[in-house]
């Protein structure tokens, strides 16, 4: 009971981490539907499985190229000002969807917008909230529980979102619009959605930046401003330090065996092959995708429990493992219900790795190492993930390749599994040091 109103009241975070959380729901709410319409709908406006690939790709590159600078200057300029001008970005790229289908302009908008198609957040601005969050939580032994309900609140949003991509069916039943057009007007709201997320990251604090002291050290901090201010400019500057250089550089490498693996099998993809291979329309997905949102969410809390009792690293692998093996059953699955099965089932285990992968990052390196240490795990995760929808769309032309994309994804991810556990069973948060 004690756990429960915790969790509801949330009275052990920060305005500014509600904030977060908040930003988070509008964001993915628009991923969600976004994932799901965008390869379809830029295979009904006559663009192969080559080029969508490329376009899906592009948005991919974006989240390195827009990472990589957040983790080289948002210590520097201001976290927040970086998130500012990302959903700004985020807004003006639907825009662009909305009023074209040029695929030079989509293109751009891929690049320079932040678009998620990947049904999970691993962009641009989960590595600078990722940083800020354990600063708005006031309890540290919530860490966890906190990465926890970041994940979970996101995801449920984004199983909401997911059944809004249901709607071009309704506008085309009342409108007669064609399958383009009734499309069309999910490119506005997700503009729409990204100038809210803006507003809302206009009123965050200055505290969320680093070497800025929480609120039971305000009497302190107005007793050495000078000092505080110095430490900003001196921790914006900080590197990894070499112990922890030598742990991110690892983490790094085997991260983006894991993403290069999930890249073929990103939502977008996953969708577009239930599309082609059983002729599913966007209602029945929007509602697969959904539910499958739905046991994912409560995966994210579940998998914080088990990482109290059993450790981080044990979650990650012992839960990824068998929803690797579901994921190449999908793809051999002889029909339709069968394939809904191991998919959903896969999805229930498949994410329990990222609220604790997330808790582990920050929880290894010093505070002021934050942002670089979430920046660089994030940049390999998506510079992996960014080349092999490309590949997947490619393969997806040739029907007697259909099961090439969840093949290889599953295989390559069981790879990491094992790797990561090798090289990581002995290096332990402090938290669990301290019980052992």
């Amino acid at each position: 009971m004690t756990f429960l109103s915790s969790f509801v009241r949330l009275n052990w975070l920060s305005t500014d981490g509600k904030l977060i959380l908040l930003a988070r729901t509008i964001r993915t709410f628009a991923y969600g539907f976004l994932s799901i319409v965008l390869a379809v709908y830029l295979k009904l406006s006559g663009f192969d499985d080559t080029l969508i690939g490329l376009i899906l790709t592009s948005t991919l590159i974006n989240g390195v190229i827009f990472t990589l600078l957040a983790t080289i200057y948002a210590d520097r300029i201001g976290r927040k000002k970086i998130l500012i001008v990302y959903a700004g970005l985020m807004s003006v790229s639907g825009l662009i969807f909305f009023v074209s289908n040029t695929y030079i302009l989509l293109i751009i908008s891929a690049l320079v917008g932040t678009i998620n198609v990947t049904g999970s957040e691993t962009g641009s601005f989960l590595s600078l909230e990722q940083a800020i969050l354990p600063q708005t939580i006031k309890d540290l032994k919530k860490r966890n529980i906190g990465y926890g309900i970041y994940n979970m609140i996101g995801t449920f949003a984004m199983s909401a979102g997911v059944l809004l991509s249901g709607l071009p069916t309704v506008i085309q039943y009342y409108y007669h619009l064609s399958n383009v057009q009734s499309i069309k007007p999910l490119f506005l709201i997700y503009a729409i959605l990204g100038f809210i997320v803006l507003i809302i990251y206009l009123n965050l604090s200055n505290k969320i930046e680093v070497g800025v002291l929480n609120d039971k050290d305000n009497k302190k901090k107005k007793q050495n401003k000078i000092t505080t201010t110095n430490k900003t400019k001196s921790t914006a500057k900080k590197t990894l330090s070499p112990k922890s250089k030598e742990i991110i550089t690892k983490l790094s490498g085997l991260f983006a065996i894991d993403s290069f693996a999930g890249g073929f099998v990103i939502q977008s993809i996953v969708s577009l092959w239930f599309f082609t291979r059983f002729e599913i329309d966007l209602t029945i997905l929007s509602y697969i995708f959904s539910i499958a949102g739905v046991l994912t969410a409560f995966s994210f809390i579940i998998s914080t429990k088990i990482a109290d009792r059993f450790g981080l690293i044990n979650t990650m692998v012992f839960t990824h493992l068998p929803s690797n093996i579901l994921l190449i059953l999908v793809a051999f699955s002889p029909s339709f219900l069968l394939a809904i099965i191991f998919y959903l089932v896969r999805m229930g285990l498949s994410q329990m790795d990222v609220p604790t992968r997330q808790s582990y990052i920050v929880a290894v390196v010093n505070e002021d190492e934050r942002t670089v240490a979430a920046g660089f795990t994030n940049i390999s995760r998506n510079v992996a993930q960014a080349i092999s929808p490309s590949i997947a769309g490619y393969i997806l032309q040739s029907a007697s390749f259909l099961a090439a994309p969840f093949l290889f994804g599953g295989l390559l991810k069981i790879v990491y599994d094992i790797l990561i556990y090798a090289n990581f069973k002995k290096i332990k948060p402090p938290e669990e040091q301290q019980k052992e």
